[in-house]
């Protein structure tokens, strides 16, 4: 590129190049463009322009250019480039899709964004860019589970009527234990959080023993009930039931969700309940633990209180989910359920894709 046009001004446009120039509002690029221009007009060298605006020749040249075209307003605005390469046709993206949804070669399990590169002769940006629009994550997999109880449909309506409509004068519980909790101690102290350091703490740790953790969540309420146990057997199982039944007002009727386990179900827990009239037992179906509301209270106790946390013995361990329960009951919030169980059932009944 060379200089091919000879800048002439008007008083109007000096007037509004000199504005523009001496604004300290306005971009640093408009500045320059009108600099140039007005240098331009003086007649000086392009090499004297571009010193004195802080460019380059190339540059001097192109806006002499662009204000010969399109006056002051062609130097305020940036013209729209094509893309460096074209998009990729239809039938390389469909290529793309098609091969991520299908079997890969040899006895891998799943294609990789390089090995759908190398097969189709793109970048791996470019396959990355097609399964993002596609939404397509070939390295995640989600597993899932129907249940084969044969009363399942009977059994789901039933429990989540509990939560959505509970009966008046009752209280609902969501009972269940979360057995081989370990008292796991690190052997060296863990390094909190800094700045640009997450917190670290060493791989191995000593095992000082587990403990079983019954609870009961009042559904309504929100609040629990819990005690920790050396064993998971039909008696300390009783034990506790024997702990809610004191905890519970009298007079009211206990509806308790809890899944088949074999402790539940023992000779000596149904003897238990025929000699306490008021409490009733509504059974989880098989693979279906996730309508126990309780689950979601042992999640968050994984998650804030037992992953992290490093004890020196049982007791130690017992004691910290004592404290972590109780300052759950210092701010409990009620359970609620939104799904009705015709949307479960329908859900359950749909074909997977």
């Amino acid at each position: 590129m060379a200089q091919t046009v000879c800048v002439i001004l008007t008083e109007d446009e000096k007037a509004r190049l000199r504005a523009i120039s001496q604004d300290r509002a306005r971009p640093l690029k408009h500045v320059q463009r009108a600099r140039i221009v007005l240098l331009s007009a003086e007649r000086l060298p392009v090499l004297e322009v571009a010193h004195q605006a802080g460019v380059s020749r190339t540059a001097v040249w192109r806006w002499q250019q662009r204000f010969a075209e399109e006056g002051v307003d062609g130097l305020l605005r940036d013209k729209t480039r094509p893309p460096g390469k074209p998009p990729h046709s239809t039938s390389t993206v469909a290529e793309v899709l098609a091969l991520t949804c299908s079997e890969p070669p040899g006895e891998v399990t799943h294609w990789t964004g390089r090995a759908v590169a190398a097969a189709t002769g793109i970048s791996l940006r470019s396959v990355q860019r097609i399964w993002q629009e596609h939404r397509l994550q070939p390295h995640r997999v989600r597993t899932f589970k129907r249940s084969t109880d044969p009363a399942f449909a009977e059994k789901v309506e039933d429990i989540v009527g509990l939560y959505m409509d509970p009966p008046r004068h009752a209280v609902v519980l969501s009972v269940d234990e979360k057995s081989q909790i370990q008292a796991l101690e690190r052997t060296r102290p863990d390094r909190p959080l800094a700045s640009g350091r997450p917190a670290t703490r060493t791989h191995d740790s000593i095992r000082h023993g587990t403990t079983t953790l019954f609870a009961a969540l009042n559904v309504l309420e929100g609040t629990v009930i819990g005690r920790c146990m050396q064993r998971h057997r039909h008696e300390e199982f009783l034990r506790f039931l024997n702990a809610v039944e004191a905890a519970v007002p009298a007079g009211k009727i206990i509806h308790v969700v809890l899944d088949n386990y074999r402790t539940h179900t023992h000779a000596k827990v149904r003897a238990w309940l025929s000699r306490h009239p008021r409490w009733v037992f509504h059974f989880t179906p098989t693979s279906a633990s996730w309508l126990n509301a309780v689950e979601g209270f042992f999640s968050a106790l994984s998650r804030r209180r037992l992953r992290r946390g490093t004890f020196t013995g049982i007791v130690d361990l017992q004691a910290a989910i004592k404290r972590y329960i109780a300052e759950h009951n210092e701010r409990p919030r009620p359970f609620i359920w939104t799904k009705p169980a015709a949307a479960i059932l329908n859900s359950q009944a749909a074909p997977s894709v």
